[in-house]
């Protein structure tokens, strides 16, 4: 799988394939990542050879539109897809900084930034914060 960041393909955004497994814990947003429906698989040898870490696969979103001081929704915003997957509690520290070079952050990042809002309601309530 090369740099899948850049290509749109047709995607189907769904709910979460299944719950995360024992270990997988910290969860991640890819932030205007699309992966190809059906290529879950690819994208998880991806992320192993790319950044040596076990990661997976949980679901993407769109995002809601961006918004004012004042609350109010910013025009021609929103519409983005994140993809989010979980990684393994044991390659949380090596994955700490190489992710930032890729625009991966923590789902806690936006979470504790205010940005939230970005995302459905229910998707939020069904995701707290891990820290």
């Amino acid at each position: 799988m090369n740099d899948e960041r850049h290509i749109r393909h047709k995607i189907k955004v769904e709910p979460p394939i299944r719950m995360k497994s024992d270990g997988f814990t910290q969860l991640c947003v890819w932030e205007g990542m699309i992966l190809e429906e059906g290529d879950e698989q690819g994208f998880i040898t991806f992320m192993l050879q790319e950044f040596d870490v076990r990661v997976q696969y949980h679901t993407q979103v769109l995002t809601n539109p961006s918004i004012d001081g004042h609350g109010i929704p910013i025009r021609d915003t929103g519409g983005r897809n994140d993809l989010f997957f979980y990684v393994h509690k044991d390659d949380v520290g090596k994955f700490a900084v190489p992710r930032l070079k890729a625009g991966i952050r923590w789902w806690e990042d936006i979470f504790f930034n205010g940005q939230e809002y970005l995302y459905q309601e229910h998707f939020v309530e069904e995701h707290p914060p891990t820290w």
